[in-house]
């Protein structure tokens, strides 16, 4: 059995050497064929470089460098892509989640016979504005998204290569991790584990409501079928203020003054206008789902000890894998462009 760690490198310069010896040594418990893949997300420190020198130490350790960054998400699902072990292993480097969480995961992965056992914090950390709104935020979800996504999840999360093979088939070019992983479906556990805080969030409060509008414009068709039932229920509301007005002065004579009369229009109007959008809306909403074909990440360089075919490679005449680029054979099309092995 060949067990693969993957994780990402952001700011992560303080915690790189600690995270990759307690990660191995966690491994060791279950297997000794390891494999622990480190994608540097364009990180501005010096992460890149002692994710390296941790490459030349231990050939173990796998090192894929991305052109530039491309977000926390997309660099994890280009690490899974690139996972060859019939076990995957989800795990941040910043040591708030505990790399030792992989042997109490295994365990309970056989134990349950499911394929993904995946952390939940018993509370959500964070100050009182955070916690608020993360519960807002959730509350909305639940109400207008298509499928509801679990509270308090963390990174860390053991998979089964079946599991892996379909969270990567996955084509959204804008996505939540959590999102795409309850949506793959199959047999999933939650543990409840504790979260450390050692070091400040890199998500700003700018990108958080990016990531909530993102997330509801890119996953909620009912927002879109809200607007036009909203849509509707205006225009047929001016319909029958019309009727009743126009009924009242032929019955008794008694005419509409020229404000109701303008509130009437501006309401026929804009219900009339919010209809049509509301149409379009999901029409472009099926347009923008099925024209998403570019690659999540594109790779620099891979720093592996020895080539590896991981079952993940992609048919090329498989209409679901769009190639951007040159790609090595071994390497999954979506994710990779004019890559070099180091």
């Amino acid at each position: 059995m060949r067990l693969s760690i993957v994780t990402t490198l952001y700011h992560s310069a303080p915690t790189i050497d600690e995270f990759c010896r307690r990660a191995l040594a966690a491994a060791e418990l279950i297997t000794d064929d390891i494999e622990l893949i480190m994608v540097n997300d364009g990180s501005p420190d010096d992460s890149l470089a002692r994710a390296l020198a941790l490459h030349k130490a231990d050939p173990r350790v796998v090192v894929i460098d991305l052109a530039r960054n491309f977000g926390h998400h997309k660099a994890l699902m280009t690490g899974l892509a690139h996972a060859t072990g019939d076990l995957v292993f989800l795990v941040d480097s910043d040591l708030e989640e505990e790399p030792e969480l992989v042997t109490p995961f295994y365990d309970r992965l056989i134990k349950e016979d499911c394929d993904v056992v995946f952390g939940v914090q018993e509370a959500r950390r964070g100050g009182f504005i955070e916690r608020v709104t993360g519960t807002i935020f959730f509350s909305f979800v639940d109400a207008i998204s298509d499928q509801k996504i679990p509270r308090n999840t963390v990174v860390a999360r053991l998979m089964t290569r079946d599991y892996v093979r379909s969270l990567i088939r996955h084509l959204d070019h804008e996505f939540m991790m959590i999102h795409l992983m309850q949506l793959t479906g199959y047999r999933q556990v939650p543990v409840t584990i504790q979260k450390h805080t050692l070091s400040p969030t890199t998500y700003s409060l700018r990108m958080r409501i990016e990531m909530a509008i993102k997330f509801l414009t890119t996953t909620s068709t009912r927002l879109l079928y809200l607007i036009l039932y909203i849509g509707i229920s205006i225009f047929s509301l001016s319909i029958i203020v019309i009727v009743y007005f126009v009924a009242r002065y032929f019955t008794s004579g008694i005419g509409v003054d020229g404000f109701t009369s303008q509130i009437v229009s501006i309401w026929f109007l804009g219900g009339l206008i919010t209809l049509i959008l509301g149409v379009l809306g999901i029409y472009i909403a099926n347009i923008l789902s099925e024209t998403k074909r570019r690659p999540y990440t594109l790779v620099r360089r891979i720093h592996r000890a020895e080539p590896i075919t991981p079952e993940l490679t992609a048919n090329k005449q498989d209409p679901i894998y769009p190639v951007s680029g040159k790609a090595e054979s071994h390497q999954h099309s979506r994710f990779v462009a004019g890559q070099e092995r180091g």
